[in-house]
């Protein structure tokens, strides 16, 4: 019961700090979310997610908000195709997924929905917009000094580092820092696709397509706009992206370079770049190492990808973020020691993190080896089999 007079800060209004204080607030605490952001809508929010019912979906039981998920996601988005690039489709998984027939397992919903949802179940009142993190103080009694950008000053007694891959908090704990993992990849959209080009939708389907081949990939994904995210992947150097001669400000003057990189390819597949009529940007992928940890520290922790950044060839981000957001929580909830509270938080989410770590690191190097669309289906396959033995 003490915890609730604690003053607790998160750093980050991400899925992970939303959950964290949503859970927080139903127990009757007072967390406050400082947020670099001036508001909910100053930056695009990125692709679609599928949450599991093993992270995503348990986080969301436990902050009261499933059945709102549940009426709110796709379940048509769980829909999966992998393909070489002659476009020959190698496995194909739930194209004709709806609600009626769905497992559940991994439903979509496209973050921006996702963050609304969150943003709309917790108190208004607890987010403070415009406040980026510059560095913070740890002081003598385990509390820590929070220095904002805009001149605040706060003291917390306990900080939550929710903000990401270049969290300012990490270097409290830890000495690692984020490297680049030796992909990176440009993103292309392909607005109202839905209407504009039925004959992509129709190759795509409605959830993902893996087109693996010569060491790189087209990762198109169906949001629930009706665009199409396409994230175009590549195993190269860290300054390929700005040495390629692609000008990311001039979609069509990019056009015909990024059809040289695919030259090869199916037309049906290079489709997906000559009908791109959205933003493009260029993203580096970043990881911490694998089973990444640290040495307790009194009134500091982390979640997300500022604790365990790994690529998305596990889809894993979000989903892990708002379970660790959940474990902090229901810790911090059932614990009278906030600090006993941390510590187990930490060595329970060092194991499930360091676990899932190991396997995205292995899929992504899946994604570029030789044979990778045919390696890689037969990865689907065995899962396939591995959960219908389960149900």
């Amino acid at each position: 019961m003490m915890n609730k007079h604690k003053r607790i800060a998160i750093i980050g209004a991400g899925p992970g700090g939303l959950t964290l204080a949503r859970i927080l607030q139903q127990a009757g605490f007072n967390p406050v979310i400082f947020e670099g952001e001036t508001s909910a809508t100053q930056r695009e929010q990125g692709g679609t997610l599928d949450l599991t019912e093993d992270m995503g979906q348990k986080a969301l039981q436990v902050a009261g908000l499933l059945e709102q998920f549940k009426e709110i996601c796709r379940y048509e988005g769980e829909a999966l195709k992998v393909m070489d690039k002659t476009a020959t489709v190698l496995y194909e998984d739930g194209a004709n997924v709806n609600p009626e027939s769905a497992t559940d397992s991994r439903p979509e919903i496209d973050r921006k929905v996702l963050r609304h949802m969150l943003l709309d179940a917790v108190n208004p009142e607890a987010i403070k917009w415009g406040h980026k993190l510059l560095y913070a103080t740890p002081l003598e009694n385990g509390q820590h000094k929070l220095h904002f950008e805009n001149g605040a000053t706060e003291i917390v007694d306990l900080v939550v580092g929710a903000d990401g891959a270049f969290s300012k908090l990490r270097p409290l704990v830890s000495k690692e820092t984020a490297e680049y993992s030796g992909v990176s990849m440009i993103e292309i959209n392909i607005l109202d696709a839905k209407n504009q080009f039925p004959d992509i939708v129709e190759l795509n389907g409605l959830g993902s397509v893996f087109a693996l081949d010569d060491h790189k990939a087209m990762l198109p994904q169906m949001n629930g706009d009706g665009k199409i995210r396409v994230y175009l992947s590549f195993k190269v150097g860290k300054d390929w992206l700005h040495n390629n001669g692609i000008n990311y400000d001039k979609l069509e003057e990019a056009k015909p370079k990024l059809l040289k990189l695919f030259e090869d390819w199916s037309p049906e597949l290079k489709n997906y770049i000559h009908y791109a009529n959205g933003p493009i940007f260029p993203r580096r992928i970043y990881m911490l190492p694998v089973a990444h940890k640290w040495a307790h520290k009194k009134g500091v922790t982390l979640l997300g990808d500022a604790a365990h950044l790994m690529s998305p060839f596990a889809g894993a981000g979000a989903n892990l973020a708002m379970l660790d957001a959940s474990e902090l929580a229901l810790s911090i909830i059932h614990h009278d020691d906030i600090d006993e509270a941390v510590r187990n938080y930490e060595l329970k989410m060092f194991e499930y993190a360091g676990e899932l770590a190991a396997i995205t690191k292995s899929h992504m190097d899946l994604f570029f080896e030789m044979n990778a669309a045919e390696k890689t289906s037969e990865l689907m396959k065995s899962f396939n089999e591995e959960e219908n033995q389960d149900h």
